[in-house]
């Protein structure tokens, strides 16, 4: 058996009791550290589990070598661990698919991610549209499509849950050319660098933006944590602030409903 396991968007104790269970139990545990992370690091977890063995699955390791993680699962119990919920990305979608191929039985134990904890501002969810991902732009590649489907959901009233981009243990191209295990060092979107990157976009489209630098937007940070923050500001004020530690988050508001709107109101800063 294989078991998708999510372990929520805090700390160890996260993890539903159910999924802590079947941890105790199965003979590996490995846990994805490349989509998100948890305030805790892997020691933490392993003192909480009690075991000291969980395997680091790095990007390389469910994507390309995930062989490592099904072979095991046919005759054993296997756990992939997830921060958020386990689905929460394609990439555990694909190997569910390649275990079911192989005829290994799989079964997910869910837990809360940023696509049902994002509540948390005061927006209903029913009236998010198609969440977007904000990449990190670089000096040649600089994409903003995700702006396109920002556009549509404020055509229709809704509003958009936008991810900021992260890098874990991600090889520059000379280091994966020459097979070299050199990471770079972890780097996180900020609120600040996602409303950077939004002003150029609206700088650049001009007229054809439905929103501008004056338009309120959301900022989160740590969603699920004790420390967590939320502040509704003008796009050109998010410029400026700084949310702490990650993981952040940007949410650009639709059509607000009369609760919706005295959310918002709760969230801007008192002058």
């Amino acid at each position: 058996m294989l078991y998708f396991i999510g372990l929520g968007l805090g700390d160890a104790k996260d993890i539903t009791v159910k999924g802590l269970e079947v941890v105790k139990s199965a003979k590996k545990v490995f846990l994805e550290h490349y989509t998100s992370i948890l305030s805790c690091g892997k020691t933490d977890l392993e003192e909480f589990y009690g075991r000291n063995d969980l395997i680091l699955a790095d990007r390389d390791l469910v994507e390309s070598g995930a062989d490592e993680i099904l072979e095991d699962a046919k005759d054993d119990t296997v756990a992939f661990l997830v921060v958020g919920d386990p689905f929460g990305a394609t990439t555990h979608a694909d190997l569910m698919i390649r275990a079911r191929e192989l005829g290994i039985k799989t079964k997910t134990i869910h837990n809360a991610s940023i696509m049902n904890a994002i509540g948390c501002c005061g927006l209903q969810l029913y009236s998010f549209g198609e969440t977007v991902s904000i990449p990190f732009w670089t000096e040649d590649w600089q994409p903003d499509s995700f702006f396109d489907k920002i556009q549509v959901n404020l055509e229709r009233g809704f509003h958009t849950l936008c991810l900021l981009d992260i890098k874990v243990a991600e090889r520059s191209i000379e280091n994966m050319m020459k097979n070299r295990k050199i990471f770079e060092p972890p780097r996180f979107m900020t609120v600040s660098q996602a409303a950077d990157q939004l002003l150029k976009i609206i700088q650049k489209k001009g007229d054809n933006a439905k929103i501008n630098e004056d338009s309120i937007a959301i900022g989160v940070a740590r969603v699920g944590h004790d420390d967590q923050n939320m502040v509704a500001a003008p796009l050109k004020d998010l410029l400026n602030m700084d949310f702490g530690s990650p993981l952040h988050s940007l949410v650009i508001p639709g059509q607000l409903q009369i609760l919706e709107q005295d959310a918002v109101n709760f969230l801007k800063l008192k002058k």
